[in-house]
């Protein structure tokens, strides 16, 4: 008995330091539902003061989202029943050949003589026919263009509900067919068929094995489509079955704006040189309204007058017998009106903003101005060491020795806001220049001479007054040649040499130092060129976007609906665009949002097409589609991050996404953008894909070049740097500016030593002695203003098989 209760004495006591959770607060909080019971329906006032924010029982914020998910869903069901209805558009299908060996009429044909439904010759304009079929309640519109033309290729994917590609039976496209495919893919692609002829012909052992050869070519570009082949009439009855069940593919660029492919055309000339082009079609997208502006692709931006609805060519019950070939007839019925402009409602096709030459002048200052002047004048007031009897005016123009480099660091950033507004072009002149610096070869002698480069350790002693005696001009530039020559193969990012007939100062005075590139402010409404004053600017781009693609689907009611077949008359055009339209060329109508018709900065996001690996240097000439439109620039590249500077590239780097800035005309993300480059020989080669990143002109672009110099002598933390200048005004100009190493020292001028450019600097850690000094300066560049709406038609492209090395041509 006694063990047992010494065992009891000797339990465990919990110490100070066990841990002790908290208890459960229960029963001093209401749920919801007990908040609800005791409220029983009452609402505080500050609640209903908030008609935004109104409160919902549980069950109706689950019937709001049941409802809004079921008007989605029979939103997307109406617009697909819609399609190729008598209530819609007909669908449009695309005819395109992917390789030269293949005959487009052979399908053609087998799709007209369908036995399924009636043929409307001449129903698209051009080399077209219409297709309707009872069956399926279906109306089709296939159209074929001109292969070899890319523009006509193009135009039309914009607009079609559907791409056919009619392909090889043994090789499926050739090398023409895939540079059409980038560019379609590039673009945007609508749904797409493939279709094959001649496999039918072979005997029935290789019919297999061609039809899986051909579907291993096809899983590169289309991985889950499938393949038709169309050689009898049963085959084009269940490809017709499977164009009207299709699933379409949503284009975000087409389905917010409305849009129509001209089927037929008349030009009315006018009194002078324009005239009146009457536009018959179909409306697709959205609702058309005449007071909008309309795009004609690669024409230009127009204004309408009036909206007619002429009879229906294609009408779904069909007037003939079942089978047989009908052509249109216009004229039979009569012409309703349905809307007339409005000229206090009508958008305008100004383009650029009014200059007013007069909005930068001077203007006589305030009273309460001219105080404040007075008072800050009188908070910089400094006490100075003068004689006596020195009166203010006089102590005012005595300065100390930092002082002395203060002043002429004020008078280098006037002369940069004097040089700012000269002629632009220099800006190209100093680029060139600053390539053409880094030309030439080192031979291995000139290496070995650089690797024995003798490096001099610094005394402690003070200054040498005498230090111009020790030093040889001749060899000083024979050992500066060397140098360059060096250092030219390796071909250091933005290096510049710095030029001996020009003092540095006033070769670099547009250019500034950084303390850092990613944190150091800038302006960007700082010395802005003449042409900014040209051009349009949002307060808030993103809200702008919104608010307008929101107006856009309230205002879808009002107008020519989705569907309906009209005649737009379009007012003010040459005719140039009626002779292209009769060539056999496709004509796309497209209706701009508002403020899509101005100028301003675009900004593009694009990467280089891996087909082509030919150099491509920046303010260089390229053709540009981005999305319904068509233009020539000469663009400028930067950088694409997410700090508020973005450093230019001076050439389109591969495999690297590429910001590519130009004027243009504004457009509303998102759209396709495709770069090309014309050739001498008039071919258009693509050079780049991507897509539109927005419209700003607050956008940083800063161009970096980089100064360098050798280490003479080198003492600890402390170098003799040489060769970086050559005269004495120059170190003490860019004295304030920070130096770096490509070793990763930092450093700053301390002094100049002599006058022929040598300094005494000081770094943070010691300097080997085979590192060199660099100076990063840095000034904002503009694109230059060479938008031009006129695009020349393309020349048949060939492959080019030249192959280029761009390292090489780069270091020339």
């Amino acid at each position: 008995m006694a063990g047992g209760a010494e065992q009891q004495q000797q339990a465990h006591r919990a110490g100070v330091l066990k841990q002790k959770n908290k208890h459960h607060k229960h029963g001093k909080h209401r749920t919801k539902g007990e908040i609800e019971r005791e409220n029983k329906g009452r609402v505080s006032v500050k609640t209903l003061s908030k008609k935004q924010k109104k409160e919902q029982r549980k069950q109706d914020r689950r019937h709001k989202a049941s409802q809004l998910r079921r008007n989605k869903k029979d939103t997307v069901l109406t617009e697909k029943r819609q399609l190729g209805s008598k209530d819609g558009p007909p669908h449009l299908v695309a005819v395109i050949t992917l390789h030269a060996g293949i005959d487009a009429q052979n399908a053609l044909q087998l799709l007209r003589s369908a036995e399924m439904g009636s043929v409307y010759e001449g129903a698209g304009g051009g080399d077209s026919f219409g297709l309707v079929l009872p069956r399926f309640k279906q109306r089709l519109v296939f159209i074929k263009p001109n292969a070899a033309d890319l523009h006509a290729v193009l135009d039309l994917a914009k607009v079609v509900d559907t791409l056919l590609f009619v392909l090889d039976p043994t090789e499926g496209w050739d090398s023409y067919g895939d540079y059409c495919l980038s560019c379609l893919f590039a673009q945007g692609l609508p749904s797409h068929v493939l279709v094959t002829q001649g496999i039918s012909e072979l005997s029935v052992k290789k019919r297999t094995e061609a039809r899986r050869a051909l579907c291993r070519v096809t899983e590169s570009r289309f991985p889950e489509a499938r393949l038709f082949s169309l050689d009898s009439a049963p085959d084009s009855a269940l490809l017709l079955r499977h164009l009207a069940s299709q699933k379409q593919r949503r284009l975000a660029f087409r389905s917010r704006r409305p849009y129509l492919l001209a089927q037929s055309a008349c030009f009315e000339p006018g009194p002078g040189p324009l005239g009146t082009l009457r536009v018959s079609g179909y409306v697709r997208g959205r609702a058309l309204d005449v007071n909008r502006l309309v795009h004609i692709v690669g024409h230009g931006d127009f204004q309408m007058s009036q909206i007619d609805a002429p009879r229906d060519p294609l009408p779904m019950a069909a007037r003939g017998t079942r089978g047989g070939d009908m052509d249109m007839q216009e004229g039979d019925d009569e012409v309703r009106m349905l809307m007339r402009a409005d000229p206090s409602r009508q958008e305008s096709l100004q383009t650029e903003a009014q200059l007013d030459p007069m909005e930068g002048e001077q203007t006589w200052p305030s009273e309460s101005e001219l105080k404040e002047a007075e008072e800050a004048l009188k908070q910089r007031k400094v006490a100075r060491k003068v004689p006596k009897g020195t009166s203010d005016y006089q102590a005012s123009w005595i300065m100390e020795r930092e002082g002395e480099s203060e002043g002429e660091e004020e008078e280098g950033e006037s002369s940069d806001e004097e040089e700012e507004g000269d002629d632009r072009m220099e800006e190209q002149e100093d680029f060139m220049e600053e390539i053409d610096s880094q030309d030439g070869d080192v031979s291995e002698g000139e290496e070995e001479e650089e690797d024995v480069e003798e490096c001099e350790t610094l005394t402690e002693s003070g200054r040498d007054d005498h230090y111009d005696e020790k030093i040889d001009v001749q060899e000083e530039r024979e050992m500066v040649e060397r140098y360059r020559q060096a250092r030219s193969d390796q071909m250091f990012p933005d290096e510049v040499d710095t030029p001996l007939d020009i003092s540095a100062r006033v070769r670099f005075q547009r250019y500034r130092g950084l303390k850092s590139f990613r944190t150091s402010p800038w302006d960007p409404k700082e010395n802005l060129p003449r042409d900014y004053s040209r051009i349009f600017q949002f307060q808030n781009f993103e809200r702008t976007r919104k608010r307008v693609f929101t107006e856009a689907e309230e205002e879808g009611q009002e107008g020519a609906m989705v569907g309906w077949y009209v005649t737009v008359h379009i007012k003010e055009v040459p005719p140039s665009v009626m002779e292209h339209f009769q060539r056999g060329r496709p004509l796309v109508l497209v209706s701009l949002l508002p403020h899509e018709q101005r100028m301003s900065v675009v900004h593009m996001l694009v990467r280089r097409h891996p087909g082509n690996t030919e150099p491509i240097k920046s303010k260089e000439e390229l053709v540009f589609q981005c999305g319904f439109r068509r233009f020539r620039a000469s663009p400028i590249f930067s950088q694409h991050t997410s700090g508020d500077k973005h450093k230019l590239e001076r050439f389109l780097r591969p495999n690297t996404p590429i910001v590519v800035s130009v004027y243009a005309p504004i457009t509303f993300p998102t759209a396709g953008v495709l770069v090309f480059k014309q050739r001498a020989n008039g071919m258009q080669d693509l050079v780049a894909t991507g897509s539109l990143l927005k419209v700003d002109p607050d956008r940083v672009i800063v161009k970096r070049i980089v100064l360098s110099g050798h280490p003479f002598k080198i003492l600890r933390k402390t170098a003799v740097v040489r060769y970086m200048f050559f005269n004495r005004e120059d170190v003490l100009w860019f004295k304030p500016v920070e130096l770096r190493t490509k070793w990763g020292r930092r450093g700053h001028i301390k002094e100049a030593l002599g006058t022929h450019g040598h300094m005494k600097c000081v770094f943070d850690n010691q300097l080997p002695s085979q590192d060199t000094i660099l100076m990063h300066l840095y000034k904002r560049v503009y694109p230059h203003w060479t938008f031009d709406p006129h695009v020349p038609e393309p020349a048949s492209w060939v492959k080019n098989e030249a192959v280029v090395n761009p390292e090489e041509i780069e270091m020339e």
